[in-house]
């Protein structure tokens, strides 16, 4: 009997250690953000630069990637999102091992050379549960506007009532909109007349291009939207603030945020004159108007610059229980 149960003792460790294996070698589930997201290009270019092949992607909106990430069903997110990013204050209240993944040197100077982004560090102080800052990469949100149907007026009221108007926003990234940082991420970008002519009254100096308008005051409609992003990040709440002292301050019209895919699908809207005003990195605006990138031969002729939101910045949360403590790991 003895030499029973020793046996069946093996067996039992043998197939624990078999399900290790299996378990260690099955690809990671990492969310990579919506098909028509900035997240979702950039997620892409950091897993490359890591070599990262094998893995299983899921393309959510950061809120429900963070609630897959809370139950387990998913092992890592990738967010582009203000800092401190409030989903992921809450998934950590939820399950208290929240686990934030910093990127390699190597990995920031490959992303700097093949996008628009540049070295970020995430302070240790914008997080309680981090305990040193976290190197990663950024870019700036910017708002942007649909020149056949964003009269000048209308659009020099859009950047006057987002800089004078900004402490009537709660959302914590509403700081951001200052006249100090207003042009962030304009480089590059055609600025509406009317949001060129507000700036300058301030005494900016605004340089590069200035868009064609083709939207006139006396047939200006009433109703009008602002593309988002998913009700998990940023863009959807913050949107939805902006709408509100918009149509707080301009009388007749009225504009209403609706969720999307973020920037990529906020550009096309625009250019297929399916949206009025859209939120977006400054790095796929700028391939937008220049038909390179992910707008590689679908230029987008009739969009402009209003203003500067807030610093854009790459966030990739994991938990304790994945075993994940450098996205190089997954490489291996």
């Amino acid at each position: 009997m003895k030499v029973k149960k020793n046996l069946l003792r093996l067996t039992a460790a043998s197939v624990v250690s078999m399900f290790a294996v299996f378990s260690s070698a099955e690809a990671a589930r990492i969310a990579i953000g919506p098909p028509a997201s900035e997240t979702n290009s950039v997620s892409k270019i950091i897993l490359e630069a890591y070599g990262i092949k094998d893995y299983k992607a899921f393309q959510e909106g950061f809120g429900n990637a963070a609630d897959l990430v809370q139950d387990g069903n998913i092992d890592v997110s990738f967010g582009i999102l203000g800092v401190p990013a409030g989903s992921i204050e809450s998934l950590n209240a939820s399950t208290g091992d929240v686990v934030m993944l910093g990127l390699s040197k190597e990995v920031v100077a490959k992303a700097e050379a093949s996008s628009g982004y540049k070295s970020y560090n995430i302070s240790k102080d914008a997080y309680g549960f981090l305990d040193a800052d976290v190197p990663t990469i950024a870019a700036f949100a910017i708002m942007v506007a649909n020149n056949d149907t964003i009269d000048e007026e209308l659009g020099y009221q859009l950047a006057k009532i987002m800089v004078e108007n900004a402490k009537e926003i709660t959302h914590a990234q509403g700081a951001q909109l200052t006249l100090e940082n207003a042009l962030n991420g304009a480089s590059g970008i055609p600025i509406h007349p009317g949001a060129k002519r507000y700036y300058e009254e301030q005494g900016l100096t605004v340089e590069g291009p200035v868009a064609e308008i083709k939207a006139k005051a006396d047939k200006r409609k009433t109703e009008f939207t602002l593309g988002t992003g998913s009700q998990g990040g940023t863009y959807y709440p913050l949107g939805g603030e902006i709408a509100n002292v918009w149509n707080k301050h301009i009388d007749g019209s009225n504009f209403t945020n609706v969720e999307s895919g973020a920037s990529l699908e906020n550009l096309a809207s625009i250019g297929r004159g399916r949206m009025d005003v859209g939120m977006s990195v400054h790095v796929p605006a700028l391939d937008a108007v220049k038909g390179t990138g992910q707008f590689n031969g679908r230029k987008v002729e009739n969009v402009s610059f209003i203003g500067h939101v807030y610093p854009e910045v790459v966030q990739i949360v994991t938990r304790k229980s994945t075993g994940i403590k450098d996205l190089a790991d997954l490489a291996k």
